[in-house]
């Protein structure tokens, strides 16, 4: 008797416990549950090329360069990177496996005469912003032939002195370019070299600077360049990356860029020089990444 009352009493328990679980049960799921899964973005493999491309300025010349783009086979967004003074295109390397990872073809290339690294063809003594624009030039118009380019998808990058470049190039082909991205551009360069030499009668015919032996010719021709003529008039989306401690392009040279375009972004990097930290390439790589693709409708 005292077992039967004890199994009793047991199973009035556990059935409270379960009408009181099932209970707190249908009264959660009321609202249907949704789990949202994260996708993590799959990352392209890459492939490295180097290219020569034929330099019209010099008789068989070549302009240098390295490719980096996805292994599989298709057409690819082009981002073109122009390297800065003295710089060379290896400087870019990882920038352009980056932008590769993510789907874009990318070229990094050595202006002539543009740096003691430079393996295109070409004498520093001879090197000026209009040479280097016309390499950037050469170097578009023989990608976008290219059967891995979308030719309609055509984004440039420079740094430095080719940040200058690449947005020369931008004003006078707006409609191959879709997008620029700039790393502490130089627009400052003319103003730079006109305070310099304030008469032309005083250029010296070479002058040695930062570590190039440069001809007269190119403080010449960045003499005669007024950067609020020749450039922002691109209208597209443009992306200006820049150091608040940068000592050699002021602050104001880039303000007054992004002020001259009619779609610019200028994003000030703390603590960063002429010439980005590690920190800074990393976030620069990735700025440029979602920039270019929401310019480019991916």
């Amino acid at each position: 008797m005292k077992n039967t009352i004890y199994l009793l009493i047991t199973m009035t328990f556990f059935s409270a416990m379960l009408i009181s679980c099932c209970g707190k049960k249908t009264q959660k799921n009321d609202q249907p549950v949704i789990q949202v899964q994260e996708q993590a973005q799959v990352e392209e493999k890459v492939k490295m090329q180097e290219l020569e491309i034929a330099n019209p300025d010099y008789e068989d010349g070549i302009i240098y360069g390295k490719l980096f783009r996805p292994e599989r086979e298709g057409k690819f967004p082009l981002i073109i990177l122009s390297h800065g003074y003295n710089a060379a295109c290896g400087d870019f390397d990882g920038d352009s496996e980056f932008f590769a990872r993510n789907g874009f073809a990318s070229f990094a290339y050595d202006f002539a005469g543009g740096s003691s690294r430079s393996k295109s063809t070409g004498k520093t003594s001879e090197m000026t912003l209009l040479t280097e624009k016309s390499n950037l030039i050469t170097v578009l118009e023989y990608l976008i032939r290219q059967d891995f380019v979308d030719s309609d998808k055509v984004v440039l990058l420079g740094a430095s002195q080719g940040g200058l470049v690449s947005a020369l190039v931008a004003d006078e082909f707006p409609s191959k370019i879709k997008a620029l991205e700039l790393f502490y551009p130089a627009f400052c360069i003319p103003d730079d070299w006109r305070r310099t030499f304030p008469e032309g009668s005083i250029i010296p015919e070479g002058k040695n600077f930062w570590g190039l032996d440069l001809g007269k010719e190119f403080f010449e021709v960045a003499r005669a360049m007024h950067v609020e003529e020749v450039t922002g008039k691109f209208p597209g989306p443009v992306l200006i990356l820049h150091g608040d401690n940068d000592q050699v392009v002021p602050y104001q040279s880039v303000w007054d860029a992004k002020k001259r375009y009619s779609d610019a972004r200028l994003e000030l990097f703390a603590n960063e020089g002429h010439g980005f930290s590690y920190q800074g390439a990393v976030r620069a790589r990735q700025m440029v990444v979602d920039h270019a693709k929401k310019a480019l409708g991916l």
